[in-house]
């Protein structure tokens, strides 16, 4: 499994806790199972493997992280994207925004760069041209105006969305 398919993942889940009143440490306790993988890797691709130690603790850090940081995450959201209002905003879409927030808030080892690039690859699978755009501006925008320093690539090629 890639940290690609790892961050879509932390997303689906973090989609999830919108529609719970779950804490995110139950909600991983639940799905991020072999079990669960099993019966969802039959009609979903994405859940076919089940996620190594380290990928699971990446997943489990995004979600956690989005959990624990959403109302100063959905704060930026609202901040960053003009012209929408937050109620208007797909949930899917708000659930990309708060990953790759919270992976370049508090995620040092991950580039900026590769935070936003994973959000818009992983936005056209879900979202049309539009919402992809917005993303991308939003991320773009956020990182520029809140002056958060770029970072380099992980010095293992990690640096891979």
């Amino acid at each position: 499994m890639t940290r690609t398919n790892a961050r879509e993942i932390a997303v689906h889940f973090s989609f999830e806790l919108g529609f719970s009143n779950e804490s995110a440490d139950a909600l991983l306790d639940a799905m991020l199972t072999p079990e669960v993988f099993a019966q969802i890797g039959e009609e979903e691709p994405l859940y076919a493997e089940f996620p190594d130690e380290p990928q699971r603790q990446y997943i489990r850090a995004l979600v956690k992280g989005v959990y624990d940081h959403c109302p100063e995450l959905d704060e930026y959201i609202t901040r960053y994207s003009i012209g929408w209002k937050f109620s208007r905003i797909p949930r899917v879409t708000i659930s990309i925004l708060r990953v790759a927030m919270y992976e370049i808030l508090y995620m040092q080892d991950i580039p900026n760069a590769s935070a936003i690039d994973a959000a818009v690859e992983l936005a056209k699978h879900y979202e049309d041209p539009q919402v992809v755009s917005f993303i991308n501006g939003i991320l773009g925008t956020f990182v520029r105006q809140e002056h958060i320093p770029d970072r380099a690539a992980a010095p293992d090629g990690g640096g891979e969305a």
